[in-house]
């Protein structure tokens, strides 16, 4: 009996699904997309042929079938190929685009009118948010939470109004102080001093203050009595000085003691080292806005940079880019609060009120190991 010839095996076919898969893990572009790789946003998206939307990269929606991803350009291409942008990630908005800003500068506006000053439940429901949500969006774009931004909008009425208001508890409750006893609470941390002083330009207000060398050139440090209240650098001496005496042109102004001088060495160790922190103590003082620039200044890490657009979106106030650089240079605490570190969004240093040499050298001794 004859036998039966074997079949030949044959070599299976490829579906097209399992081929654009193949070819979309084969594109470098899918790697970003898996890793919800923020920098390659603005270099491409991707779009999703099951739910007809398009992302960026960083998109935090649940990870697609590679077999139903296809990739674009730009935003405009996935949106003529018949996509629709991601209400998540919001791909057909500029890059770093945060979609709670808004909201965020909106709420900062009805806080600044309203006294007093609505809860964190009014807030969340104007917003459409839970207050849970809402407290954490809204510290993570200004750096404080609704109450510590009413508190610092408040003291800042504080400060304009005592130089000019007949009596201190004239000012107070026109701030908006519902008590004098709430005001006397705060008044030491709003203002450094007490208020009468304030008034009077920091008359019989002591400010210890030494200069030294450091790295960078000649530095000056003052402290009141809440602590560091100006950190100056420079290449003359006589001129930081004459700066601290214009900041505070009624203080009484006093050499360093034994104390003040480690103080002193501490802050040219932290100069010369900025990776080893300042455990000193600061005064901070200034508007609400420029607070809320410096808190957002003082997250950004040793070795990292930011711009000031960047910042802007930080704080929920995108269009306020030169607002943000006018708060840079109103910084008086060098390094301590670090303007040194944000820099211009194509990555160039820019103004330095202490000199862009200076603001290389720091950056370049941060990027040491």
């Amino acid at each position: 009996m004859a036998s039966r010839p074997h079949s030949c095996p044959t070599s299976r076919t490829i579906s097209p699904a399992a081929q654009h898969a193949a070819a979309t893990l084969a594109d470098p572009r899918w790697a970003a997309v898996a890793a919800r790789d923020a920098q390659a946003d603005g270099r491409f998206v991707y779009s999703v042929r099951t739910t007809g939307v398009y992302c960026r990269p960083s998109c935090a929606a649940r990870p697609a079938r590679p077999e139903n991803v296809d990739f674009h350009a730009t935003a405009e291409a996935a949106a003529r190929a018949g996509f629709r942008p991601c209400r998540r990630c919001h791909p057909d908005r500029p890059a770093g685009f945060d979609p709670h800003a808004e909201t965020v500068a909106r709420l900062c506006r009805v806080i600044e009118a309203s006294e007093p000053p609505p809860s964190l439940d009014a807030l969340a429901q104007a917003a459409g948010l839970s207050p849970h949500h809402l407290h954490r969006v809204f510290k993570a774009a200004t750096g404080l939470t609704p109450r510590a931004y009413a508190a610092a909008h408040r003291a800042g009425k504080l400060r304009e109004r005592l130089p000019h208001a007949g009596t201190v508890t004239e000012a107070l409750y026109a701030a908006g102080y519902g008590s004098q006893g709430r005001f006397y609470e705060e008044a030491g941390r709003v203002l450094g001093m007490a208020p009468s002083r304030y008034r009077t330009g920091g008359a019989q207000v002591r400010i210890r203050f030494a200069v030294g060398q450091c790295s960078l050139g000649a530095v000056l440090a003052a402290a009141s009595e809440r602590g560091l209240c100006a950190l100056l650098l420079g290449d003359d001496p006589n001129a930081l000085v004459r700066d601290l005496q214009d900041r505070f042109p009624r203080a009484e102004l006093l050499g360093a003691d034994a104390a003040f001088e480690q103080w002193m060495a501490q802050v040219i160790g932290f100069i010369d080292a900025p990776r080893r922190g300042l455990a000193l103590p600061l005064d901070v003082q200034g508007t609400v806005f420029q607070q809320r620039v410096w808190t957002a200044l003082q997250a950004i890490a040793p070795g990292e940079t930011a711009s000031y657009a960047q910042i802007a979106e930080r704080i929920g106030a995108p269009r306020a880019v030169r607002a943000v650089a006018q708060a840079c240079g109103a910084n008086a605490l060098a390094v301590a609060i670090p303007c040194h570190r944000v820099v211009r969004t194509d990555g160039a240093l820019s103004g330095y009120r202490w000199g862009v040499e200076r603001k290389r050298a720091l950056l370049d001794k941060e990027a040491q190991a």
